[in-house]
């Protein structure tokens, strides 16, 4: 909660980009300009209950948003499929307004999950269990960058 008390102390330590849960901002818009403001890109987060049309009027001002694809607080969680459609979704509206932000996903990924998020127009995969857990990480990231 609150993420604008915490930006400046991610910002010294060397933060290049903050991601903030749109659930625990009161005022995006300025956690985002505060963001924006110390010259480092700023994504904000939505948990898997919240649809991504939340973001369209902040959504230009936005490098990257995060998709939760598990509710957030553990690994290991099973994939939300419903994910593949917010992705969808959220490409569409970013295609629409001629805008570069990427989408990146979390959560449940593996390699046929990847895929498809993948082809749903996600620009970046977070598979934290699946390649921690695997017999050879470093095979397993390579692999991802196949996908």
């Amino acid at each position: 909660m609150n993420p604008e008390k915490y930006i400046e102390d991610f910002y010294r330590a060397g933060a290049s980009i903050i991601t903030v849960h749109y659930e625990a901002c009161t005022h995006l818009h300025r956690v985002i300009q505060q963001i924006k403001n110390l010259g480092i890109k700023a994504s904000v987060c939505l948990n898997p209950h919240s649809p991504v049309s939340l973001l369209e009027d902040i959504i230009a001002d936005l490098d990257m948003v995060l998709l939760m694809s598990v509710n957030p607080g553990f690994g290991g969680q099973k994939f939300i499929e419903n994910t593949y459609l917010k992705a969808l979704a959220l490409k569409e509206m970013i295609l629409k307004k001629n805008i570069s932000t990427l989408i990146e996903v979390d959560g449940g990924v593996n390699f046929e999950v990847g895929k498809k998020l993948y082809d749903s127009g996600v620009d970046i995969l977070v598979a934290g269990s699946f390649v921690f857990g695997s017999e050879n990480p470093l095979e397993t990231i390579s692999k991802f960058k196949k996908l």
